[in-house]
């Protein structure tokens, strides 16, 4: 059976969201603290298709239980935030989460999320060839690698999904709407903002490497298109 875990301090909300998770047919790991979250991941990571992270947990906190797993496996990670503040969000989308909740919360909720994640990346594994390459640009999405003349470009999981996005569809131009759909799903709180600030620290991160034959353009009144040169 598919693994979920769960990882928070708080026993009645790890009990409830265990329950809730049998209910969608997943089996829930608990962890109670950022040190257990880890070993519970290096023990099931091959069953594991779910995390659920709180971020104020002993030990290690959520944030860097989640940078430390980016660096091994991209398996969903929803963030759980007590606080709801704006930096939390960011900080957790940015280091690579794939959603967050805020508590309180109701469990439906939660799992309402938990299947929209994993239908969305369901839907672009079916969708998806692995590699993607253009000029000296190679975009790798079973490895979550892209490279610029051979040379790895460090980029966050977002980033990598919005070029991914821009480059497989590049007769296309995307709204701001359309990017937000794509990557953060159709329940994302955000707004048009987030794609805007996402696609700034791509391009300053792109632009420190040569790539004359393609570019991230914006159009507009519209949204971003990729160009092959």
């Amino acid at each position: 059976m598919n693994k979920i875990l769960i990882a928070d301090d708080n026993k009645q909300i790890t009990s409830i969201l265990a329950s809730y998770a049998r209910k969608e047919g997943l089996e829930p790991v608990i962890a109670l603290d950022g040190a257990e979250a880890l070993d519970a991941f290096a023990r099931y990571q091959d069953e594991i298709v779910m995390i659920l992270l709180d971020v104020m947990m002993p030990e290690v906190d959520g944030f860097e239980v989640c940078r430390r797993l980016r660096k091994e496996s991209m398996v969903p990670i929803i963030m759980i935030t007590a606080r709801g503040e704006d930096y939390d969000k960011i900080m957790g989308l940015d280091i690579g989460a794939d959603d967050y909740v805020i508590k309180p919360f109701s469990a439906n909720e939660v799992m309402a999320r938990v299947r929209a994640v994993l239908r969305r990346i369901q839907v672009q594994e079916q969708q998806k060839q692995n590699v993607y390459a253009v000029s000296n640009l190679q975009i790798d999405l079973d490895k979550y690698v892209v490279e610029i003349s051979g040379e790895e470009v460090p980029l966050t999981k977002k980033e990598i999904e919005l070029l991914w996005t821009l480059a497989r569809n590049s007769t296309k131009v995307f709204s701001r709407e359309n990017l937000l759909d794509s990557i953060w799903g159709y329940d994302y709180f955000g707004d048009s903002r987030t794609v805007d600030s996402h696609i700034k620290r791509l391009r300053a991160k792109l632009d420190k490497y040569p790539h004359d034959g393609w570019d991230i353009k914006t159009i507009w009144g519209v949204g971003y298109r990729f160009e092959v040169k």
